[in-house]
């Protein structure tokens, strides 16, 4: 059973410049509400209260003002600051006394993920007892991607990063799950080329033990990387329009904890006062009027 989880909100956010010379990338707005809300609602979804955000150095005092503690939430939000990327697995060194020896969720900071069926798929897959489970999604261009190929069972056969000729068009999604291995095998990772720790290598030592399963979001689920700036205003785009037509919100972090009775209605009423008056607000105000 999974109930710990990691969100990666480091990074330097490069492609994002100059917007992220100033503001950490997940401070940034999706629609109306900050990035980081949106990796932190899947999360609340699959049941996870005890949570580790990985920030850059210096930057520990602008999440604080939006997400001190989880508290309000009926979670528990700590912090961890990262001096410089290290590559993914670096998440499961930096969070090896948060983890504690038991199994965790990894997450990355600008995935965004939609879908009917999603919040049963994430209970789900927080069953894992051994082993690591992936997240995968279809896509148009595999070769800009880590891929699966998996066999007709849906066993993962092999993976491939950013594959030249064609295996999948399977890619991996920033949504892992793995048993408390995790620490030990990244241990043993040798940094690549770039000189970071890769999230392939780390997968590719569970594949080669055969515990390496998937799930699939299918055909009415979403999954984007808002890493570009093209990319971010597509999925700000994509939850205003479901927001405006549908009259419910994405990644509302009260709404969720309040479905979930971690919450009541005293702590919406001290959320509204936090948030001030604005549409967040009157939402808020409808869930328990």
């Amino acid at each position: 059973m999974i109930n710990k989880a990691i969100i990666l909100a480091g990074g330097m956010g490069t492609r994002m410049s100059p917007l992220t010379k100033a503001v950490n990338k997940q401070l940034l707005p999706i629609y109306d509400k900050p990035l980081i809300f949106y990796p932190l609602s899947i999360l609340m979804l699959a049941k996870i209260k005890d949570i580790l955000i990985i920030v850059n150095k210096g930057q520990l005092n602008q999440y604080k003002k939006i997400l001190p503690d989880g508290k309000r939430l009926g979670i528990n939000i700590l912090y961890k600051e990262q001096s410089s990327p290290k590559g993914l697995p670096d998440a499961f060194l930096l969070g090896e006394k948060f983890i504690n020896n038991k199994n965790v969720a990894l997450i990355l900071g600008d995935n965004f993920f939609y879908g009917q069926n999603l919040t049963s798929k994430l209970i789900n897959c927080t069953k894992l007892k051994n082993g690591a489970k992936v997240i995968l999604h279809k896509v148009i261009k595999p070769e800009l991607f880590g891929v699966a190929k998996i066999s007709k069972t849906g066993k993962i056969i092999s993976l491939k990063e950013k594959p030249k000729k064609y295996i999948s068009d399977l890619a991996v999604t920033g949504l892992y799950f793995f048993d408390k291995k995790v620490v030990e095998y990244t241990k043993k990772l040798k940094p690549s080329l770039r000189n970071e720790l890769e999230i392939t290598d780390l997968l590719k030592i569970y594949l080669n033990k055969k515990k390496l399963t998937s799930d699939i979001l299918g055909r009415g689920g979403a999954w984007l990387d808002t890493g570009s700036i093209e990319d971010f205003y597509k999925t700000s785009a994509f939850v205003s329009a479901i927001e405006n037509r549908q009259g419910f919100k994405i990644a509302c972090l009260e709404e969720i904890a309040f479905n979930n009775r971690w919450i009541g209605k005293k702590e919406i009423l001290n959320a509204i006062q936090f948030y001030g008056k604005c549409d967040y607000s009157n939402y808020l105000k409808k869930l328990i009027s």
